[in-house]
């Protein structure tokens, strides 16, 4: 008998529908062989199926059972085909009408018991079974409340394989999950981290605040224990609201990546992810024998911060290049090419010197020239020229550590920043896939970035007199735009062109 099962394979951050063809024929040798280039995991798939129906009280048939998995050419990955098999074995037995399996998805992974694991990508799932028309989608328990903030699909969790057996036959006696994502976004979206609790550093603050509202990459200078670690973990706090559709697509690497909590059905906090200097290209920018996404893609629509920069090794630096320039991250492998999303805010940290203390009033550099030459080359130029704003982070004086006023709350700097945002939501709705100043091309700067005479004075001084790099002139009136648009402000004035200016510490010293 045969019978057609419909589930999912994840690839990349999409799930494709899979059809899962069972044929059990009782002619020949018992024999249990499963087709549709699966991987190890899916082929282990049988082992599980056949303890977890034995556990349940039912007879495994002991016949020739081929399991197909199409399309063929589609590389089947995990162990989310453990349930849809199963389901298949029952169906062409007899235990589950077979008319009503058409209608839905399932994915699942079995415990011997016949009791349903969670699994990864289910609310990758859920977006491809609401685009198929399905009517429901069953998985695991614990998937349900991600699976649920899609709509247009019914999500049904249940814990054990005796109850799907039950819903087949007996639907009526189950409900869908449903979620109020409205309720679940408000009740996220409150970050724990606050810049009331930043003593002092108004100007690496004001940095922050211009970064966050063009959406620049930003490199903190300074000495251990100044607060650029404090600070980049409150960035996140002033960035524009989470929408809906960027919740989902975060969520949904967080789902395929396994890092979803079950408690959180979307992430309604922009992310903020922090990756060891020891870390590999591979762990930062996604990929491996089994690809995942890496670093770059857990802070899409967030923020990556890179602390002590200069630490991390050459080639792991370099290949962020690609996602900073594309907001994408492409995997190449023989048989397909995989898409991450990456579109984030890099914040970088770096000490001014290889002992830390190079410009501080009150300890002692002991650093050569050539040594500080040297730690700051480790950083490349073409990743430099990536990155907008440079800003100093000196040493908070005591006095105003210890003062008892505190300084703006993050929800007044995000009001400002909101305002700046939808001021260019409006200049880039006719461009495609152009949000912030931060992605300005040389043809928008040449268009919108339009300065006053008396700003243009100004600039080309400071080109001249500071010895600006070429590499500064783009990003200076990147930033002076986003200034511009904070101060509410069409035109590019003096002042905005003169704290542009101020943000390319890295530039001047390289005279």
């Amino acid at each position: 008998m045969l019978s057609k099962v419909l589930s999912a394979a994840i690839a990349g951050v999409n799930a494709h529908l899979v059809e899962v063809e069972v044929d059990i024929a009782s002619k020949g040798l018992p024999h249990f062989s499963i087709v549709g280039l699966p991987d190890t995991t899916v082929k282990e798939s049988k082992d599980r199926v056949r303890a977890a129906l034995k556990n349940i009280g039912f007879s495994f048939p002991l016949k020739q059972i081929t399991v197909n998995m199409a399309p063929a050419d589609l590389k089947k990955e995990g162990s989310a085909f453990d349930l849809p098999l199963a389901v298949g074995i029952l169906a062409s037995e007899g235990a589950i009408p077979k008319d009503k399996l058409k209608d839905f998805l399932i994915t699942g992974e079995l415990s011997l018991d016949g009791s349903l694991k969670p699994t990864r990508g289910c609310l990758s799932m859920a977006i491809a079974a609401s685009r198929a028309s399905l009517d429901g989608l069953i998985l695991p328990y614990e998937n349900a409340a991600e699976a649920s903030v899609v709509e247009g699909v019914k999500i049904y969790g249940l814990k054990h394989l005796t109850d799907v057996i039950e819903f087949f036959n007996n639907g009526s006696a189950f409900t869908p999950c449903v979620t109020d994502v409205s309720r679940v976004m408000a009740e996220s979206s409150v970050y724990e981290e606050d810049f009331t609790d930043v003593k002092g550093q108004e100007h690496a603050k004001r940095a922050l605040e211009v970064a966050a509202a063009g959406g620049h990459n930003i490199l903190m200078i300074g000495p251990p224990g100044a607060g650029k670690t404090m600070l980049a973990k409150r960035t996140a706090s002033i960035l524009p609201p989470m929408t809906f559709d960027e919740a989902i697509e975060t969520t949904s690497i967080h789902s395929v990546a396994g890092f979803l909590k079950t408690d959180v059905p979307i992430l309604a906090k922009r992310p903020f992810r922090s990756p060891h200097h020891t870390i590999s290209d591979i762990a930062l920018i996604g990929g491996g024998q089994m690809p995942r996404p890496g670093e770059v893609s857990l802070s899409h629509n967030g923020v990556l911060f890179l602390d002590e920069l200069p630490e991390f090794k050459r080639n792991v630096l370099e290949v962020l290049r690609q996602p900073i320039e594309n907001a994408e991250v492409t995997i190449s492998r023989a048989a397909a090419s995989i898409n991450y999303p990456a579109s984030f805010m890099l914040i970088a940290a770096m000490n001014p010197c290889p002992c830390g203390y190079s410009g501080d009033t009150r300890r002692p550099c002991i650093c050569s020239p050539s040594h500080i030459h040297r730690y700051r080359s480790r950083v490349s130029g073409p990743l430099l020229d990536r990155i907008d704003i440079h800003v100093d982070v000196p040493n908070v004086p005591y006095k105003e550590l210890s003062a008892a006023t505190c300084g703006e709350s993050s929800a007044q700097i995000r009001e400002r920043v909101n305002k700046a945002r939808d001021r260019q939501t409006e200049r880039f709705k006719q461009q495609d896939k152009i949000y912030s100043n931060g992605q300005m091309k040389t043809r928008h700067i040449k268009k919108y970035c339009t300065l006053t005479p008396d700003a243009q004075r100004i600039f080309d001084l400071a080109m001249e007199r500071l010895g600006l790099s070429a590499r500064a002139y783009s990003r200076i009136l990147k930033v002076s735009r986003t200034i511009a648009d904070l101060d509410a402000s069409d035109a590019i004035m003096p002042r905005h062109i003169s704290e542009a200016i101020q943000y390319r510490t890295l530039d001047r010293v390289a005279l």
